[in-house]
Formats: C-alpha cells, sequence, structure tokens
C-alpha cells in the first residue's frame, strides 16, 4: 500500500491528536494537511502542513483536495456541499451526505427518528408565533435549539416560563429553530463508535459524561450503568452505524432516562472528546481507530485495558491571554495533554488530564479524585 496523504478540515486539538496519531502509521499516511483559519494551529504545531482559510471556504477546500489522497474532518463546520462535489476525486469520510445531515439538528433527529432510532421529542420552528403556539405541548422547561453551528451548549435556550419564550426567540431570530422536550436525564453517557470503509463497526465500551455550564469536564470509562443500559447504549450506537454513511470514528452522546431508557442527544462524526481517555485506557485509541477506519484498514481492538477518569483543562473564568508552559510532576498513571494553545480564554479546551487505574483496583471514586487533584494543581500564570 502507497502511503497517502490525509487531509483534514480542522487543525485544533482533535486535528492535532489525528496528526500525532498518523505519524505512528507511516506506512500508511506520509503526510497531513490541515486547513484551518488560525495560524499555526495546534495540528500546524505537530508537523502537519497548514492552509489557512476559514472551514467553509470553497477555494480552500477544493487545494486541500488537491493536495490529498483523502479527507476528513475534526470539526462539523466543513462545507458539505462542496465536500460531496469532490467526493469522486478525492476520499472523503465521513460521508459528505452524512456531514449533511448531521450539521442540521433537526435533519440530524428527524433521520434518526425515520430509521427507529430513540431521540426526544422534537419540532421545528418557523416565527415567534409558531414557538408560542408549540412550546405548551411540550410543557415547560423546554429546549429552544439553534439548528446549525451549535456545540458545547452555545446554541440551546432552556425557557423555564412563558415570559422567556420571546426573548429566546429574539437570541435566535436570524436562524433556523427547533423545540425539544426536555428530559429530565440521571446521566449523560456516550459511545465512541467507528465503521471502516469495508463496513466492520466496533464500539468502545459505554462512558458516563459530567458537564459544567454545558461542556463536558469529566468523561468516566466505563460508565456507572447496569448492563441492560450498557447493552442498550451499544445497540443503539451500533445500530445508528448501520443507516449513517461512510467510514470513520463517531461519538454519539446520549440520555439515560430516571426509568433508564437511552436517548440519543446529538451525534458528531469525528473523534469526540469524551473519547480522549482512549489514549492510554485502551487497546487502540479513537485516533489510530479514525485513520485505520478510513484508510479501509480492519479496526483495532475496543477493548479498555484499565478503567479511566478524563478531566478537561479549560481556560479559567478570570483568566484571558498568554500563559506559561503548563507542567505537572510526574505520577503513575498520570497523563496530562496541553493542546498547543498560545492563549488562555474563560472556558476554552487547552488540555485534558488522563488518570488510569494502572493498580487495577476498580475504584472510580478514587479515580475521579485523582482527576480532580491533579487539575485543581494546575495554575495558569500570565507570560511576560
Amino acid at each position: 500500500m502507497v502511503p497517502k496523504i490525509l487531509g483534514i478540515i480542522g487543525g485544533g486539538q482533535l486535528g492535532m491528536m489525528l496528526a500525532e496519531a498518523a505519524k505512528n502509521m507511516p506506512e500508511h499516511i506520509s503526510k497531513v494537511i490541515v486547513l484551518d483559519p488560525t495560524e499555526n494551529c495546534p495540528a500546524a504545531r505537530v508537523g502537519a502542513e497548514q492552509i489557512v482559510a476559514d472551514f467553509k471556504d470553497k477555494n480552500a477546500i477544493e487545494k486541500l483536495a488537491a493536495k490529498s489522497d483523502m479527507i476528513t474532518y475534526e470539526i462539523e463546520s466543513g462545507n458539505s456541499m462542496v465536500l460531496e462535489s469532490l467526493d469522486a476525486s478525492v476520499s472523503v469520510n465521513p460521508s459528505p451526505a452524512t456531514l449533511r445531515i448531521i450539521q442540521d439538528k433537526f435533519a440530524q433527529k428527524t433521520f434518526l427518528k425515520d430509521n427507529g432510532i430513540p431521540v426526544p421529542e422534537f419540532l421545528p420552528i418557523e416565527s415567534l408565533s409558531d414557538l408560542k403556539d408549540k412550546t405548551p405541548a411540550f410543557g415547560y422547561p423546554v429546549l429552544l435549539k439553534a439548528r446549525r453551528d451549535a456545540y458545547d451548549g452555545r446554541g440551546n435556550f432552556k425557557i423555564e416560563k412563558k415570559d422567556q419564550i420571546e426573548p429566546a426567540y429574539k437570541l435566535f431570530e436570524d436562524r433556523q429553530m427547533m423545540i425539544e422536550r426536555w428530559i429530565n436525564f440521571k446521566m449523560e453517557v456516550s459511545v465512541i463508535a467507528a465503521r471502516n470503509t469495508s463496513g466492520e463497526i466496533t464500539t468502545y465500551p459505554v462512558v458516563e459524561n459530567i458537564h459544567k455550564e454545558n461542556i463536558l469536564e469529566m468523561t468516566i470509562a466505563p460508565a456507572r450503568v447496569d448492563q441492560t443500559v450498557t447493552k442498550n447504549a451499544e445497540d443503539i450506537a451500533k445500530k445508528t452505524m448501520e443507516v449513517l454513511h461512510g467510514a470513520g470514528v463517531f461519538g454519539i452522546e446520549m440520555f439515560v432516562t430516571s426509568d433508564d431508557q437511552v436517548l440519543i442527544n446529538e451525534i458528531a462524526p469525528r473523534v469526540h472528546n469524551s473519547g480522549h481517555h482512549t489514549l492510554q485506557s485502551s487497546e487502540t485509541s479513537q485516533f489510530e481507530q479514525h485513520l485505520r477506519a478510513i484508510l479501509g484498514l480492519s479496526l483495532g481492538s475496543t477493548r479498555l485495558r484499565h478503567y479511566a477518569v478524563m478531566r478537561n483543562i479549560l481556560g479559567p473564568k478570570d483568566f484571558v491571554g498568554k500563559y506559561k508552559p503548563i507542567t505537572m510532576p510526574k505520577k503513575d498513571g498520570v497523563y496530562l495533554k496541553m493542546y498547543n494553545k498560545d492563549e488562555a480564554k474563560p472556558q476554552r479546551k487547552l488540555g485534558h488530564i488522563n488518570v488510569i487505574d494502572v493498580k487495577d483496583t476498580k475504584d472510580i471514586s478514587m479515580l475521579i479524585g485523582s482527576a480532580n487533584q491533579a487539575r485543581d494543581s494546575i495554575r495558569f500564570e500570565q507570560l511576560t
């Protein structure tokens, strides 16, 4: 097999870790090129060539395609129509048609529902009067969502009473919207799933996700759920992969309700924050798995070698600007990964910590405590 040139739309931390995984597969990937609007983006800092342009820039995407043997993405913001037009001349995975569906949350939920995959109830919103008419059917609270370009809770508004309807609508009035029934979930979980170009499907063990202010703070692997919930979540993930087109790793976020039903919240057609633990916990990292999938190789083992907790490192709320390099004392089973971002901003994802159960205690409370302790030891100091 002649090594291929990989093009990635997006050069942030996910693109960086894909580029690092590609370095370990020189017999399959000779070079990585990323398209990203931020000069010297994280992926470029680990050796990827960079095209500096917006993710949706038609000319830039065509330039990336001309220089690459295959294209993938680490962000959903790429121009799916342009990618679809290139699909005959360059391999694009996951499928641009799948990307187009997932980019629109209403289209995504409709697709899943039409394929018999459980999701919360939802309706499109066409106008303020439409929102006022439809909200009572769902009751309060209800979730108003922008259908496109929304992540980490941005683009969501929880309407808790009638007099919030109009302000909520005005917040998104220049965008397409939908409402969704509020789910009183007891836990958020996710499954990292992969499908290769031959149709082989694998799933990683179900993980538990803890969010703070709509941003993932911690992932616990495996999730603290019973076998029925585990099987249900894995079955839903596999069925989702069967109906979606194209190859790659997908992050499938789900709610577990008070009566142990599992509903899909959202799908990311890319490697996912809740899969970062796999860098140290699993036989095959999600980043290697994604590359194996789009290259058409057999998928790697998803066996969890060790229980693990991943703790995100977010920018402090009281700090903006360049900061001194972050380090931590070496400690068995604790791994620090910074994302090569020069500037800290409140709630910006700057790195993560993986704590691995190297002694096989299966004591999740201990792992959580160690992860929190490691995060609390990190201080951001102004770079002068």
